[in-house]
């Protein structure tokens, strides 16, 4: 059995349906299909929700009658006249209880994570709709299920936390019928309910986490993440144009990859196909014959010769400086420091230290000026804006003991803020100005990809 899960570009209008339409076909009846909002309509969303709690109610109805016009346009690719007419009243549900809830938040001015959510997830619940019942008019055995059943969340409202085992028997319950009935189950992604009920989203990117959520709980052969890039590439393609494809990628590189800055894949998706040791693989919806990215549990083929399999990069950083007001870090200023990162729900990426001070990045700023008002109650705090990640990854660093130095040595007149490797050798990740990461990824990729392709 395999789950195949869709994209927002791979849903975003009738002409990528019937894309997703022939792909599902060739894969039914094993297969559970899991889709995203349309291309787009989360954004808009979200800017309901923002409108709303502002008070804005005349922008936030007019967000909403665009998008209702745009899934009753959608729709029209369920050719079944009494499909297209049950699909087009669930649209008009949805949207009647989106008009009730932004009347109710804009007299209360006031938008709650919980009823956040509870706009947000309408995307998903209506492209899933859509994907199922134009699959059914194509001759697909495909039932709607709704995600909220399935996924059992936490109440951390915008990025909720699943409970494994509660969301593994949901699931099966659900699925398991239907797929022995030879039917295809069809769920949207990105949502899942607290044990009570209420809605929730496991923040942006969940959608492909939803997909290793389903495949994970059903014992799934194989997971696929069809989206509109070839696969993951060796660099980011809008800085380097001849990014190339990677074929095959372990488990541990996708997820280094994925966590500094690869789009393709969310870093949480790799979590339950890892522990399942399940292969996911990524593909092109628009090429479905291309060959895309298999990732596994151990690499079926070589590594490049050079060790770097492929960098990644990400903008939008911060650097924080944390200096203890002593001479010396004295025993729990670590613990103490990155319990201020835990209470605020913002992860760390990179971290160096020397003897009085600690550098850290991260790239969720919602909750910075909290994190550095808590920290200055017992340290010195600064922090620099505009800077960037670039992370070399490749499960043959390790056995290339100068492959450090080189990839430093390729960057000998680029400033550098941060440098760290870690403790499994398979990345080099460094810290610099946003406006040197464009010279350091293509002097990198030309060094250690293009010219060091060949496999060991």
């Amino acid at each position: 059995m395999i789950v195949l899960k869709f994209g927002g570009t791979s849903v975003k209008d009738q002409e990528a349906i019937e894309r997703l339409g022939e792909i599902v076909r060739a894969a039914a009846p094993n297969a559970v299909v899991v889709v995203s909002a349309l291309a787009g309509v989360t954004d808009r969303l979200l800017a309901v929700a923002n409108a709303a709690g502002a008070g804005n109610a005349d922008d936030a109805l007019v967000i909403l009658e665009e998008l209702r016009e745009r899934h009753y346009a959608v729709a029209d690719v369920v050719k079944n006249p009494i499909l297209n007419r049950h699909v087009v009243e669930a649209i008009a549900l949805e949207y009647d209880a989106l008009v009730e809830t932004v009347n109710a938040l804009v007299t209360l001015r006031e938008t709650s994570p919980r009823w956040t959510d509870a706009i947000a997830a309408a995307g998903e619940l209506i492209s899933s709709r859509i994907v199922a019942a134009a699959l059914s008019s194509r001759g697909i055995d495909a039932e709607w299920v709704d995600a909220r059943s399935a996924v059992v969340t936490d109440n951390d409202f915008t990025c909720a936390t699943p409970d494994m085992a509660a969301t593994a028997e949901a699931t099966r319950a659900l699925c398991e019928p239907l797929l022995a009935a030879g039917r295809v189950p069809v769920l949207g992604g990105f949502v899942g309910a607290t044990p009570d009920g209420m809605t929730t989203t496991l923040g942006r990117g969940g959608s492909d986490f939803s997909g290793a959520l389903i495949g994970a709980s059903l014992g799934a052969d194989e997971i696929q993440i069809w989206t509109d890039v070839d696969g993951m590439l060796t660099a980011d393609p809008r800085i380097i144009p001849d990014a190339q494809v990677v074929p095959y990628l372990s488990f541990a590189e996708a997820s280094e990859l994925a966590h500094f800055g690869a789009k393709v894949l969310h870093p949480a998706t790799i979590l339950p196909a890892v522990a399942k040791n399940i292969p996911v693989r990524i593909l092109n919806s628009k090429k479905p014959s291309a060959i895309g990215t298999l990732i596994t549990g151990e690499r079926s083929t070589g590594a490049p010769a050079s060790g770097v399999t492929a960098i990644a990069s990400k903008s939008g950083i911060t650097v924080l400086n944390i200096t203890s007001t002593r001479m010396v870090m004295a025993h729990g200023f670590l613990r103490r420091l990155f319990e201020v990162f835990e209470i605020n729900k913002t992860a760390v990426d990179v971290v160096t230290t020397s003897e009085a001070s600690v550098s850290v990045t991260v790239d969720d700023r919602r909750r910075l000026p909290m994190i550095i008002d808590a920290l200055s109650e017992f340290a010195e705090v600064s922090s620099e804006d505009d800077m960037a990640i670039v992370c070399a990854v490749g499960d043959a660093l390790p056995s290339n003991a100068a492959a450090a130095g080189e990839i430093l040595g390729a960057l000998n007149d680029v400033p550098l803020r941060m440098v760290s490797q870690a403790a499994s050798r398979r990345n080099v990740t460094i810290v610099l100005r946003s406006e040197d990461l464009h010279r350091a990824l293509a002097r990198l990729h030309e060094r250690f990809v293009t010219a060091g392709s060949t496999v060991l």
